[in-house]
């Protein structure tokens, strides 16, 4: 079976570098094309209880979750489409970016324990309601 757009959820750990060469494994042969999506760590919770000289804590994790990104598209070594950066529910994302841009194929793992949580939670819900084929690797 041959997959002509993948998108892959990514967490800010390495592990996330193999569910990327898993895409490229897939999508390598036919030409298709590759999504990354990631969550960003929402520090609104933060900032309530930090001093001032924290405000700009959301531009860091943000700048931080970029250049993450910007690694793994480096590190594929196969032309990555598109990425995106979400705060909130994992599985209203990659839901909609299915819908919105013809995604055939989701790739996700379960990274660690705290992102495990919600991508396991996530997957059933993206298993359920999606209309496309979703691949969740184990990751050690």
């Amino acid at each position: 079976m041959s997959y002509a757009h993948v998108l892959v959820a990514v967490a800010v750990t390495p592990e996330s570098h193999l569910l990327v060469e898993k895409a490229v494994s897939l999508v390598q042969p036919y030409q298709g094309r590759i999504t990354l999506l990631t969550l960003a760590a929402d520090p609104e919770l933060y900032n309530q209880f930090a001093a001032p000289m924290l405000e700009n804590l959301r531009e860091l994790v943000l700048e931080e979750t970029r250049a993450f990104l910007e690694e793994i598209k480096i590190r594929a070594k196969y032309p990555i489409a598109g990425s995106h950066i979400a705060t909130g529910e994992l599985s209203d994302h990659i839901l909609d970016i299915c819908r919105k841009e013809n995604i055939d194929l989701v790739i996700c793992g379960n990274h660690n324990q705290t992102f495990f949580g919600k991508a396991l939670c996530s997957a059933k819900t993206v298993v359920a309601a999606s209309k496309v084929d979703v691949l969740l690797v184990p990751l050690k």
